[in-house]
């Protein structure tokens, strides 16, 4: 899919400016984005969460008789009640949210970041995918506050004198996703917030979450009527490799994004893979790895 404001870079430098754009804050005399940022490893990528990518078009929720916001209560119900229960930082849904996030859980969340270059480790870290174009989503969230429902949920930043809500303001705002989804049905709105602190990857990724007010809406869909909240940087396949590469000099690698064990072998696989592997070599690598580890 494209967007109206994609921008695609030609060089690092290209696109450093381009991430950085805007963050000059004059007032502050600081440089503080308004943007949060999404890597993805191909631009045909859209914004659908994997609760909805596990919902598709629906027909086998017709014939169980359910729905997408039945089936995202039931999946986090389980996750909850077969979970160790030292998972969860607190019994708020908020936080089983952010945990089974974290886990791989289908979920109506999407992971962001505060750090522009963490978007950037997103849009190149999949080597089979070095030969497709890839794109960094920029989220201006405040701007797309102008679209919080005025009476609770911007009210509620304020008393806080916050820019972005963390777990225990949404609790107050809402204890569960259906007092969220009942705030505002007509127009559903995106929010961002701060998961709790869970382990180094979610502090190393400086992580955030966005979650629309109904498990349905799409924030890609939400974007196309709003063009001015976000802008997506195309990065072409022929620089990727060269990117790649600047990052593991900023030490912006697997070991740090993921940490542990599992981090080190992720970042050694990629760190000696020839530059012109093909996508289908690479392939048969990572599933040769996946038999032997199981």
């Amino acid at each position: 899919m494209m967007t109206p404001n994609d921008i695609t870079v030609d060089s690092w430098d290209d696109l450093a400016e381009k991430l950085f754009e805007g963050s000059e804050n004059r007032d502050l005399k600081r440089f503080r984005s308004d943007f949060v940022f999404r890597g993805i490893s191909s631009v045909d990528y859209d914004l659908g969460t994997t609760l909805q990518r596990l919902v598709g078009d629906g027909s086998g929720l017709r014939r169980l008789d359910s729905s997408p916001a039945k089936l995202e209560h039931a999946i986090l119900r389980n996750f909850r009640k077969y979970a160790h229960r030292d998972a969860s930082p607190g019994d708020s849904e908020w936080n089983w949210l952010a945990v089974a996030q974290h886990h791989g859980l289908p979920t109506r969340l999407l992971d962001w970041t505060i750090s522009p270059y963490v978007g950037v480790y997103f849009a190149t870290d999949e080597v089979d995918k070095h030969h497709l174009d890839g794109a960094i989503w920029c989220f201006n969230f405040r701007e797309a506050k102008k679209y919080l429902p005025e009476e609770n949920v911007l009210e509620a930043l304020r008393k806080e004198h916050a820019f972005l809500f963390d777990v225990p303001m949404l609790m107050k705002l809402a204890p569960g996703l259906r007092e969220f989804d009942a705030i505002n049905r007509s127009e559903p709105f995106p929010l961002v917030f701060e998961p709790p602190a869970l382990d180094d990857r979610i502090v190393n990724q400086a992580g955030l979450f966005s979650i629309m007010s109904s498990p349905t809406a799409r924030l890609d869909e939400w974007f196309e009527v709003r063009p001015e909240v976000c802008r997506r940087i195309i990065i072409p396949a022929k620089l990727k490799p060269e990117f790649r590469d600047k990052l593991d000099m900023m030490n912006l690698t697997e070991r740090l994004i993921y940490g542990g064990l599992d981090g080190l072998s992720k970042w050694l696989k990629r760190y000696y893979t020839p530059p012109n592997a093909k996508p289908e070599d690479v392939a048969v690598v990572e599933a040769k790895t996946e038999a032997h580890m199981h």
